[in-house]
């Protein structure tokens, strides 16, 4: 019974949240990047700080499962925004990604005015993101309270699943498997 429940909802598309606004931001070899960029391709997006204390280098790990979970006929991307784009230029995220071993044929770090990330993230992507009252910090780097979770979005720009990376009962390789046939069943969509 459960395997015919779970063939069902495999066969059924994926919902539609909403759409992605077209933004410019700049990517870590200080290029800009658009939606325009990021269409025709599916791609997973997550939003983290480089000097983060917190959960931020687990999800770049996490992220990074991903990349290396993709078969290699995938055109799939992975995009991360920056909460703190006055520290994390494109030179740091470029030594950023470097020391996560990203691909940067397929995972894009992105930074830009603050305005146009928040906008992005919060109003397009659903991905939260404040600074954190500094009589609540619990070090100087624990500057912003954010979003764990990744967002997949379709090659139309669409909103289409959103996947949990911290918490309890969270399996890493679950959500890994997860994310993978996500964007499977969304590169297979016209």
């Amino acid at each position: 019974m459960l395997a015919q429940v779970r063939l069902r909802l495999e066969r059924q598309p994926l919902p539609v949240y909403g759409q992605a606004a077209d933004f410019t931001l700049t990517n870590q070899n200080g290029q800009a990047v658009s939606l325009s960029n990021l269409l025709g391709h599916v791609w997973v997006a997550d939003i983290i700080f480089t000097r983060c204390p917190g959960p931020c280098r687990r999800m770049t790990q996490r992220m990074k499962e991903i990349e290396t979970s993709l078969p290699t006929s995938s055109q799939a991307r992975l995009v991360t925004l920056t909460t703190d784009p006055d520290y994390d230029t494109p030179q740091v995220l470029k030594s950023y990604s470097e020391k996560s071993n990203a691909d940067p044929n397929r995972w894009t770090f992105l930074t830009g005015p603050q305005k146009e990330i928040s906008k992005l993230a919060t109003e397009s992507l659903k991905l939260a993101a404040q600074s954190k009252d500094p009589k609540e910090r619990e070090s100087p780097n624990d500057l912003f309270v954010h979003s764990t979770i990744f967002v997949v979005i379709d090659k139309k720009g669409q909103l289409r699943r959103v996947l949990e990376t911290e918490g309890e009962g969270i399996d890493p390789k679950h959500m890994t498997r997860d994310a993978i046939a996500s964007i499977r069943k969304l590169e297979r969509e016209p």
